[in-house]
């Protein structure tokens, strides 16, 4: 690469941070003033819309290719947005980075970090990115909802923890409406003379290895990560899971793969993602998991699949079909049950579960 364009890259990435700094201030400012479950409803709503918009950047960015190569490819889309999303919760959580906290964490600390880092900020946003490219966003949001259930079966099997019946039930709904979705489609999908077995796509299939990922990586956290300050989880998770994403992505798709990840035409359109998904989206949901209790986090994170929906027709122009409306249905009813276990509990919330929720609400665009 010659001086020059790295001189123009370099110069592009500083002008992105200036441009950053005034958006993360003001933003701040804004939602400083708004009550919680405001925070958490816009939240919310622009995570649920993360899939439809990282799906229509990719369809923007094939329409203008750099030598037959997508600017705007999903592996730019994750490892600039994360970058950004470095950008904004440093400022955030700066304080709580510095040599004192960090001397405190012991060496099981570290792995465990860097544990959840690989799984959770690696493994099932790249996988999920993946089955974004391959499958309907309806399906990638409704087999998404798998994801609480596997925690709640993963904290009960290896931490015997204790959970209410209400929980149990609504987590065994929405498992079934998953399994519904994919039958019903599975019966369109196949053939007269194949039998009734069920087909799940390539899509369908990453979208849970996904959310398999992120439970797993739940449930390090909450055996070995419940003391570590939400700050110094968030920005190591992120730093790590990017760096790893990195070189995972260059193993398998060659040093050809970022060539672009500098290119103008990228990044004036993360900048308008950032400024929305990430600076936006982030700063509410962190302020809304500051100010709400813990039942009200859980309402709002419920209408993650809904919104999903909405967002994807609108966006993307792509209706449910039937299957979908089935079992997207009972996977609601299966929320709602949830919904009356959780207003059973205690309202306070604590630091672990505020990063238990933080991973369950599933892909946040970063």
């Amino acid at each position: 690469m010659r001086s020059t364009d790295r001189q123009i890259q370099f110069s592009l990435f500083y002008q992105i941070t200036k441009i950053m700094h005034p958006i993360v201030t003001k933003a701040s400012t804004f939602i400083g003033r708004t009550s919680g479950r405001i925070y958490l409803l816009s939240a919310v709503l622009i995570f649920a819309a993360a899939n439809s918009v990282t799906r229509r950047l990719t369809e923007i960015g094939s329409q203008h290719l750099i030598d037959g190569r997508n600017p705007i490819s999903l592996c730019n889309v994750l490892f600039v947005g994360n970058l950004c999303a470095l950008l904004v919760l440093i400022p955030i959580y700066g304080r709580q980075l510095n040599f004192d906290s960090l001397k405190q964490l012991s060496r099981k600390d570290w792995l465990s970090l860097t544990a959840v880092a690989i799984l959770s900020g690696a493994i099932a946003p790249g996988l999920i990115f993946t089955a974004l490219s391959l499958t309907m966003v309806n399906n990638v949001v409704l087999v998404g909802r798998i994801e609480p259930p596997l925690i709640l079966a993963l904290s009960v099997w290896f931490l015997r923890e204790k959970v209410n019946i209400w929980a149990v039930a609504g987590a065994f709904v929405c498992l079934g409406g998953v399994a519904v979705t994919l039958f019903l489609q599975s019966l369109g999908q196949n053939a007269p003379d194949s039998g009734f077995f069920i087909h799940i796509g390539t899509g369908e299939l990453l979208t849970a290895g996904g959310a398999l990922a992120a439970s797993v990586g739940n449930l390090i956290s909450k055996v070995k990560l419940a003391n570590i300050p939400l700050g110094i989880f968030t920005i190591f998770r992120m730093a790590v899971g990017t760096v790893v994403f990195f070189f995972i992505a260059l193993y398998l798709y060659g040093s050809e793969h970022f060539m672009d990840v500098f290119t103008p035409f990228l990044w004036q359109w993360m900048l308008i993602y950032s400024a929305v998904i990430v600076v936006i989206g982030q700063l509410a949901w962190f302020m809304g998991l500051k100010k709400s209790t813990a039942s009200e986090i859980s309402l709002a994170s419920s209408f993650t699949p809904i919104a999903g929906i909405l967002a994807a027709y609108f966006i993307l122009g792509e209706a449910p079909n039937l299957a979908q409306y089935i079992g997207g249905s009972i996977i609601i009813g299966g929320i709602i049950i949830s919904q009356i276990g959780v207003w059973r509990q205690s309202a306070a919330v604590p630091l672990s579960y505020k990063k238990e929720i933080d991973m369950e609400i599933g892909f946040k665009g970063i």
